[in-house]
């Protein structure tokens, strides 16, 4: 599997799309961390791989229930099917990243020494070092 290829114009993209989410309030099946990644993905690439998934649920559960069907664990496990698995150290401005989190693994962007997160009380940014992995964009 090989990383997407990113737009010659994929920081400002970025930029753009990160300095739009943070004002778009939480919510499952709309704005979450597993569509927060994909969205990202898609600002830098142009290829949505959570489109099957955008609106079809309003609850974690629901989420889960239809990735389960599709034959996969979780959104990490989605995430990890379409973007290529590396260690954090390796973990490049644009890359995904899978952080633990007291609700379960987020998925974020990774912005240098830091990661974006998108949790139910907002875009945060946590430290590189807890991530358990960076997924390749």
């Amino acid at each position: 599997m090989s990383a997407p290829a990113r737009f010659p114009d994929w920081r400002k993209r970025l930029t753009l799309y990160l300095s739009g989410v943070g004002r778009i309030a939480f919510k499952d099946g709309v704005h979450d961390c597993a569509l927060f990644l994909a969205g990202g993905v898609t600002a830098m690439t142009g290829q949505d791989y959570a489109a099957p998934y955008r609106n079809r649920y309003t609850t974690l559960r629901g989420g889960l229930r239809i990735l389960r069907k599709q034959g996969f664990d979780d959104h990490v496990a989605l995430a990890k099917s379409h973007l290529r698995e590396k260690p954090i150290a390796f973990g490049c401005e644009g890359d995904g990243a899978v952080v633990a989190t007291p609700l379960g693994d987020a998925l974020g962007i990774v912005q240098g020494a830091a990661i974006y997160v998108l949790l139910p009380t907002g875009l945060a940014l946590v430290p590189l070092t807890d991530a358990s992995c960076a997924l390749e964009v």
